[in-house]
């Protein structure tokens, strides 16, 4: 927790289930939205909306972890004061859909940030939508989130890009022509990137030796990882969330699997290195944001804060693009909100649009008029338990 920041816990009932946990974050001493002065310099109050508990709560986590870093840089915009109220979507659509009705309609908050993952931010992009509320996703990827609405956002690049750049780095600079594909049916975002994937791959003049598949929560891939070896593949492609990314490493190489392992943006997590240990060495993955010089000013700014708050203890990890990108969408939010003079809605997704751009954490970019910022893709490989760069990779093979 940011010195100074004071953070209380409401609990919500929708349709008389317990909903998800709201966290109440303010800068020194605030107030509920709902009781705040409304003359001039009333609080601001950004719903965040982050997986902090469940099977992908690492995520989340990260992120909220960046957001207060950010928070503590730059805590008013256009004369009023910004506040947080912290959504727990546990990974969960339902309770995305929930948090999201609840920050819409009884919070009224002038922004979502988040979700995580594209499953809950699919559902809570539909509520937003609907509500003319602007949300900017920092992490979710699958085009759909952001696609046909013109209320969501989204500052990460998405699933076609990032699919067609692996399989343009796969081909053409590993030199890979025979590919299996390894991918959870339970998560949206991994079913769509293994397919984005694989008609790129098969695009440039790559065969698919074969396609697993296995159901979320998974701890058993010796059937699947037995019939990639039988495959004849050149490199196993497993875009899969931690821990199941980890323990599938593991089981491949326990199995005699040596074959390189690509996978995507959801690889870069501690619990990588953690659970996997040295099976996870030599292992590459599509990425946002590599460990490295600042690109500007606030960047070195946040980097130096994040450092401090890790040798503090607050900060149990390296830094990893969901730290970045989280704390990227609130500044982002925070400069969108200097712009339009404090106001929500239209004159806020205006501000969003501003072809002037951003000066974010992974540079200055611009977000375009489909929602989605336009960012270059990296590509990352586990070097000696770190992640180290490898490649910047162009987006010109998508499916």
């Amino acid at each position: 927790m940011i010195a100074g920041h004071r953070i209380t816990i409401l609990r919500a009932c929708v349709g008389g289930a317990l909903a998800a946990l709201f966290f109440w974050a303010c800068l020194g001493v605030g107030a509920h939205p709902a009781k705040a002065d409304e003359a001039a310099g009333r609080p601001l109050v950004i719903g965040l909306m982050q997986a902090l508990t469940g099977p992908v709560a690492g995520y989340g986590q990260m992120g909220l972890e960046g957001v207060r870093i950010a928070q503590a840089m730059a805590h008013s915009a256009a004369g009023h004061p910004l506040e947080l109220l912290i959504v727990d979507t546990k990974g969960e659509a339902t309770e995305a859909a929930n948090g999201a009705t609840r920050l819409a309609t009884k919070e009224k908050v002038v922004a979502i940030l988040g979700p995580t993952i594209s499953s809950t931010s699919l559902t809570a992009g539909d509520i937003a939508q609907s509500h003319d509320l602007p949300m900017l996703t920092p992490t979710a990827t699958n085009p759909m989130v952001t696609q046909g609405k013109t209320f969501v956002f989204r500052l990460c690049f998405t699933d076609p890009d990032q699919g067609g750049a692996a399989a343009s780095y796969v081909f053409n600079g590993l030199g890979k022509k025979k590919v299996a594909v390894m991918f959870d049916v339970g998560q949206d975002y991994s079913v769509a990137l293994a397919g984005y994937f694989m008609s790129a791959f098969k695009k440039l003049g790559g065969e698919i030796t074969i396609v697993t598949k296995f159901g979320g929560g998974a701890q058993d891939f010796s059937a699947q990882l037995a019939a990639v070896k039988d495959s004849g593949a050149e490199l196993l492609y497993m875009p899969i969330y931690c821990p199941e990314m980890p323990l599938a490493a593991r089981q491949a190489r326990e199995a005699g699997l040596n074959i390189p392992l690509f996978a995507g943006d959801g690889a870069q997590a501690p619990e990588l290195m953690q659970i996997g240990g040295s099976a996870v060495e030599g292992l590459m993955f599509t990425a946002h944001f590599a460990p490295g010089a600042a690109p500007n000013q606030r960047a070195a700014e946040f980097f130096r804060r994040f450092d401090q708050a890790r040798a503090a203890g607050k900060i149990n990890e390296d830094i990893t693009a969901f730290h970045v990108l989280g704390a990227e969408g609130y500044l982002v939010l925070r400069d969108a909100l200097e712009r339009s003079g404090g106001q929500g809605g239209s004159a806020l997704r205006q501000a969003l649009l501003d072809p002037a751009g951003f000066d974010g954490l992974t540079g200055h970019f611009a977000i375009g008029p489909d929602g989605n910022a336009a960012k270059k893709i990296l590509v990352l490989v586990v070097k000696d338990g770190k992640f180290a760069r490898l490649a910047d990779v162009a987006t010109d093979c998508r499916p």
